[in-house]
Order: structure tokens, then C-alpha cells, then sequence
């Protein structure tokens, strides 16, 4: 089992903050207190970990491709992770929070997740 450290607590804060700043900016963008919020955080923080080594597998192979062949197909592969991981936020979210929880629509998402990545960048440069 992986432990938990530093970096993996303060991506989760930072992500509590995102979201939190998204749903006062945005109506569409729902979650009803706190500690969902937070939990919120902890399941987007395991979806973009897995998303992130999944895209960087994809990228590493797109970039070691020797044929035109193989390009296309991580390409599509690249395409089909992009998409594929906002709608399984979606979908995590709808089962594990149901009605407590409401991300919007795929932009929605898109945009959230977008912002949670470039937050996470920004503050890991900071503390480093």
C-alpha cells in the first residue's frame, strides 16, 4: 500500500480550495458542506494520479513510437483518457456522493480539472 506524504496532503487542500472556489463562482457546481468537499478532494486526487501516470505511459510510447502506426494509436489512446477520465470523475462522484456532490457537465469538469492541475503546479513550484 502507498503511503501518504506531504505533497499528497497539500494536493489535497489545494484541491479542497479549488473546488471550493469553483462552487461559489459557478451555480452548476455543487457540493453541500465542507467535509464533502474535502472528501471530494481525496477522489479527485486518486482519479488525477492514475489519469496523470496513464497520460505519461501514453506520451512516453507516442514518443518512442517508430511507425505511423503506433503514432495514431497513442494518439487516440492520449484522446480516449482525456475524455474518458472526466467522465469517470462524473460518474465516481455521482456513486460515491449522489446528490451531495454535482460537478456539472463535461466543460464543467473539464475546466475544474484544468484549474486542480494548474493550482497543484503552482503550488508544488512554491514550495519548492
Amino acid at each position: 500500500m502507498p503511503r501518504i506524504n506531504a505533497t499528497d496532503l497539500v494536493d489535497v487542500l489545494v484541491y479542497a480550495a479549488v473546488l471550493a472556489i469553483f462552487a461559489e463562482l459557478f451555480p452548476e457546481v455543487i457540493s453541500e458542506s465542507f467535509l464533502v468537499s474535502l472528501l471530494t478532494a481525496v477522489v479527485l486526487k486518486v482519479v488525477l494520479e492514475i489519469v496523470i501516470r496513464l497520460k505519461s505511459a501514453v506520451v512516453a510510447r507516442l514518443k518512442g513510437a517508430d511507425s505511423a502506426r503506433v503514432r495514431v494509436v497513442s494518439v487516440l489512446c492520449l484522446i480516449g483518457v482525456g475524455a474518458g477520465s472526466k467522465a469517470l470523475i462524473l460518474w465516481l462522484t455521482d456513486l460515491v456522493f449522489g446528490d451531495a456532490v454535482y460537478l456539472g457537465g463535461f466543460f464543467a469538469v473539464t475546466l475544474l480539472v484544468v484549474s486542480l492541475i494548474a493550482a497543484r503546479a503552482g503550488v508544488r513550484r512554491i514550495i519548492q
